[in-house]
């Protein structure tokens, strides 16, 4: 076989009798020989690796700039509680497990307050939409006594369940028996005496059309009652958009887009944004995005609308929840801020703290101190 090999035509790095290479004159001079192939691999995807890094952290490091920027600045004088606060109660006030003198030392607590409204769990609903009268078999002496040991401050029924929107188990807000099933729900919480309807329905999806059309179902029954309807509502997109990004990423689209808010607020009495589990590391992150929630809020709910911001009452390390960033403080502030710079003056506003059975004196000081003075 002809040998198609090219023949070497330079000298030999050894001489016959001598194992040792000549050296190399540009290593003599300092200089170090040209990488190998491997190296310019390991060179190229460590270069590949570094680009990436930065397109996935540069916009995060510019969002989380962009909140300690917002968290800057002073809160505009007067924007305190307007006497429109309100609170989520744990379901041991209506199961038995609560007595006159819980309800007494509860009273104590609110009275140098401005909470109005307690959104009481008195659920889960079913998944199939209706409430087990078994549930809660104490309603009626906690409405009572509220109304006779807090006059003017309204109990409603806290009705919640989870959503099979993203796994296969949960309520189908698709299926119109399970929508008619909820507004019996409601009609058999209002027959008890509540004051109100409050609904918790997660994890929703952002443009849910047959959530929408729930709650115009529910408020007519509630208008018929001359009763509240009031919701827990998801946090709105931080930027445009993004909820349909981190459902694609995450299979978990948390935020609504500020539309989809505005067209839930226009159908009730009261909409309370969850804001709080944002993920932030930082204290001052964390007021900071709570000041860019309250401003995206107040821009598309209609001032007929009573508009509260969620205070974390509660004390949880986990993905998505730091203590020592998510603190009451903070989010009182932050409150302040977007009030401050978007709507000052807004009548029907106020603070909704989650939730009674883990709140601290540090928690309840620091909402009397940053906002009810």
């Amino acid at each position: 076989m002809e040998d198609t090999e090219p023949r070497s035509t330079e000298p030999k790095d050894t001489e016959p009798g001598n194992t040792e290479p000549k050296t190399d004159p540009a290593a003599a001079d300092g200089a170090q020989p040209p990488p190998g192939p491997k190296k310019k691999r390991l060179r190229r995807t460590r270069r590949i690796t570094l680009a990436v890094l930065l397109v996935l952290l540069l916009p995060l490091l510019t969002a989380e700039t962009a909140l300690r920027i917002n968290y800057m600045g002073d809160p505009a004088d007067g924007t305190y509680t307007r006497n429109r606060d309100a609170m989520w109660l744990g379901h041991a006030w209506v199961d038995g497990r609560k007595t006159d003198a819980d309800l007494t030392a509860l009273a104590r607590e609110l009275r140098t307050t401005g909470i109005r409204d307690l959104y009481v769990h008195t659920g889960p609903m079913e998944h199939d939409g209706t409430l087990p009268k078994s549930l809660y078999p104490e309603a009626g002496w906690l409405v009572d006594a509220v109304h006779r040991e807090l006059p003017g401050v309204r109990v409603q029924a806290f009705l919640g369940d989870v959503l099979a929107t993203e796994s296969p188990d949960g309520m189908r807000l698709e299926q119109a028996a399970t929508r008619a099933a909820v507004v019996d729900s409601a009609r058999q919480v209002l027959d008890v005496g509540y004051d109100g309807v409050h609904l918790d329905l997660e994890p929703l999806h952002s443009g849910d059309r047959n959530y929408l059309s729930l709650l115009d179902d529910v408020r007519a029954v509630t208008r018929a009652r001359d009763a509240q309807l009031s919701v827990a509502a998801h946090q709105i997109d931080p930027l445009p958009g993004f909820h349909s990004f981190w459902g694609t990423v995450a299979g978990h689209p948390k935020w609504w887009s500020q539309e989809f808010f505005g067209q839930v607020a226009r159908r009730v009495d009261q909409i309370a944004v969850m804001s709080y589990d944002t993920m932030q590391p930082l204290e001052s992150l964390y007021g900071g995005y709570v000041a860019q929630q309250t401003s995206l809020a107040l821009e598309v709910t209609p001032p007929t609308t009573h508009l509260l911001m969620g205070l974390p009452f509660y004390h949880e390390n986990r993905f998505g929840h730091w203590n020592h960033a998510e603190t009451v403080a903070a989010a009182v502030r932050g409150v302040r801020l977007g009030l401050s710079r978007t709507d000052a003056d807004r009548e029907r506003f106020g603070v909704a703290a989650y939730i009674d059975f883990a709140a601290t004196e540090e928690d309840w000081a620091a909402y009397r101190d940053g906002w009810v003075r």
